[in-house]
């Protein structure tokens, strides 16, 4: 059994905050324009260490307090600036117009000092609490899948319809599911 890990404290939530604060005002600097400081938060759960997040017009950024507690070094010099540049990469391009882990992406990482450029993480999670995500039993003419909540709930509505790759009869739940 695993022990559970605690999240950080004030304390480090606020040099978190403040090492994003000093790659916004330095993205600022490179780019020669001013960028606004955005909202940075704990709230982010599950296996993800960061999040750039636009919702509703407002951009900020989550981190997941648990996964900087088991990693915070890590976290500091990799997760940080790679949510920050997610940031920048929206105001100077537009997520639409560019890959979330594209060269735009990389080439802000670069001037962060980040030589090489992370897309994901593989941290060892124990004691980290994760999300666990419920399967619904589908079925097709040759094989049975899970399928995820969203997936599931997409079909209920009438929004989308899955099919088998192999065998391209459209998924049906199972009768015990």
């Amino acid at each position: 059994m695993s022990t559970a890990i605690a999240p950080i404290g004030s304390a480090l939530q606020a040099q978190v905050i403040s090492a994003a604060s000093h790659y916004i005002e330095l993205a600022s600097t490179l780019f020669e324009r001013p960028f606004p400081i955005i909202p940075v938060n704990f709230k982010l759960t599950g296996r993800a260490a960061g999040m750039y997040h636009v919702q509703y017009g407002r951009r900020f950024i989550r981190f997941n307090p648990f996964i900087f507690a088991k990693y915070y070094d890590d976290n500091l010099r990799q997760t940080v600036p790679h949510e920050v540049a997610h940031y920048i990469a929206d105001m100077v391009y537009g997520l639409r117009n560019i890959k979330p882990h594209g060269r735009e992406w990389k080439a802000i990482m670069q001037q962060f000092g980040i030589a090489k450029a992370r897309a994901t993480c593989n941290y060892d999670l124990q004691g980290v609490p994760t999300r666990q995500h419920r399967r619904f039993a589908y079925h097709c003419r040759c094989r049975n899948y899970e399928i995820t909540t969203r997936r599931h709930n997409m079909i209920l509505l009438g929004q989308r319809r899955y099919h088998c790759p192999t065998c391209k009869s459209d998924l049906r739940r199972a009768e015990n599911s």
